[in-house]
């Protein structure tokens, strides 16, 4: 069954891909993930798509799957996700309605190692059904402990490169603070997939609010009230969690922020 928060346009994408794709013997099924499986879909919504691939045909697939992709009606650009640290996705814009669409080949033997739970749009047989039936998503997300054992050091670099005048790379380490540590922090506390901050006005807003905070200009004093927001809100979160700290590090690099940073 169709999510029906599916737009007209998407639906005939995703026609269009099963359409072709199913008449390929070496495809077992087509999953569809993310907004499409929770129906959450909205004109902006991207198609995140799985297709399990017969395991002795994998490679034979991968060789050939930008061929594989060009036979699909209104395709214009396509690359592959190695920034993501994906290189089996496949990343695409679809015409004419600017419909972006995210392939990920999988081998049947791998297909099920999921984050979230998919919604089959097509299988040949049941074998992908049963491997899902038979395991649990799993998001991945750092320990509490992980992030402890890192969280004062990142903040000395940031507070570095803002006494050094380099504003747009503290920018990005703000962000990388953001999504990498009080985004997912604050998610998985309330019970909610540590997905960065993607959607957390909607699933969150009390901690968005907080989080405007650290977002800066490019101007000394707007990075400084930026990162000692983000260590206020670091500090509030891990007063939550089981963790050993150092109490040595805490101090030598908030003491550090004063010195470079009041003033």
């Amino acid at each position: 069954m169709l999510p029906s928060t599916l737009s007209d346009a998407q639906e005939a994408r995703l026609n269009a891909i099963v359409s072709a794709l199913s008449s390929d013997p070496r495809f077992i099924a087509i999953s569809a993930s993310g907004s499409f499986a929770s129906n959450q879909l909205d004109r902006y919504s991207d198609l995140d798509l799985t297709l399990v691939i017969e395991p002795d045909a994998y490679e034979e697939v991968m060789a050939s799957r930008f061929h594989i992709l060009e036979n699909i009606d209104g395709i214009t650009a396509c690359f592959t996700g190695e920034h993501v640290g994906e290189p089996r996705l496949v990343i695409s814009i679809f015409s004419p309605d600017a419909i972006h669409v995210d392939f990920k080949f999988a081998s049947l033997d791998d297909a099920a190692v999921r984050v979230d739970d998919p919604v089959i749009v097509w299988e040949r047989d049941t074998r992908y059904r049963g491997r899902l039936d038979a395991s649990t998503a799993s998001y991945p997300y750092p320990e509490p402990q992980w992030l402890e054992d890192r969280i004062w050091i990142w903040v000395h670099y940031a507070a570095t490169k803002i006494a050094r005048g380099e504003y747009f790379e503290s920018l990005d380490f703000l962000s990388f603070i953001r999504n990498t540590v009080l985004g997912p922090m604050a998610l998985r506390q309330n019970g909610l997939p540590p997905s960065g901050v993607r959607t957390l006005e909607e699933r969150l807003p009390e901690i968005a609010v907080e989080l405007k905070g650290t977002v800066a200009g490019t101007d000394r004093q707007s990075l400084t009230e930026a990162l000692r927001k983000c260590i206020e809100i670091y500090e509030d979160l891990i007063a939550n969690e089981s963790v050993e700290r150092n109490e040595d590090v805490r101090t030598l690099c908030s003491s550090y922020v004063d010195a470079e940073l009041d003033g």
